[in-house]
C-alpha cells in the first residue's frame, strides 16, 4: 500500500511539473474591434449602400450616392483607448479650401448586439446613429440602419482601403 501511495503521489509530482512548464498555446481570433481598427488604425471607404424596404429593396453603388469627389473619402478607425474616427478627404477633393480631415468624433462598439454606433456625415449629416454590423472581415465591413416606423433600412458596404 505504501508503494501504492509512493508512485502517485511521485506521478502526481511530475504531472505538476510538466503542466507547469509548457505554455499551453491557444488560438487568439481576432474582435470586432480588431478587425475594424486593424492593430492601429484601418481605414474604410463606402462602396455601396442598398436601400431595403419590404416591398422594393435595391441596390446603389457608392457612384450614385456619392459626388464623385467623395467616393475616395475615408472613415479611419483608431484602435486606441480613446475609440477615436476620422472622416478624411482622399485624394480627390470636393473643394480645394477643405481640410484633409473633414470630421474628428469617437466611435462605440458594442459586441453583445453587433452594433457600431458612428455617424456618416455625406448621408446623415454626421449624426451619430447605431448600426448593425451584418459582416466583419479584414476588407467588408456591412452596416445596416433600420426605420422601425417605415419598416425599412440602409445597409451600408465598406471595403478596407489599408491593411
Amino acid at each position: 500500500m505504501k508503494t501504492y501511495i509512493r508512485y502517485t503521489a511521485i506521478f502526481g509530482l511530475l504531472a505538476v511539473l510538466s503542466s507547469s512548464c509548457s505554455e499551453k498555446i491557444e488560438p487568439k481570433p481576432l474582435t470586432y474591434s480588431q478587425l475594424l481598427t486593424g492593430t492601429e488604425k484601418k481605414a474604410w471607404v463606402l462602396s455601396s449602400l442598398t436601400i431595403i424596404d419590404e416591398k422594393d429593396p435595391f441596390e446603389l453603388p457608392g457612384n450614385q450616392v456619392l459626388d464623385p469627389c467623395e467616393l475616395d473619402d475615408q472613415f479611419v478607425f483608431y484602435a486606441n483607448e480613446e475609440k477615436k474616427m476620422e472622416y478624411s478627404n482622399g485624394a480627390t477633393k470636393c473643394r480645394t479650401t477643405e481640410p484633409e480631415i473633414l470630421i474628428t468624433d469617437v466611435w462605440q462598439l458594442t459586441n453583445a448586439n453587433a452594433t457600431l454606433e458612428i455617424g456618416i456625415p455625406r448621408i446623415f449629416g454626421g449624426f451619430k446613429l447605431p448600426f448593425v454590423i451584418k459582416t466583419l472581415t479584414e476588407n467588408s465591413l456591412v452596416l445596416e440602419y433600420y426605420f422601425g416606423d417605415i419598416d425599412a433600412s440602409y445597409r451600408f458596404s465598406f471595403t478596407s482601403s489599408s491593411k
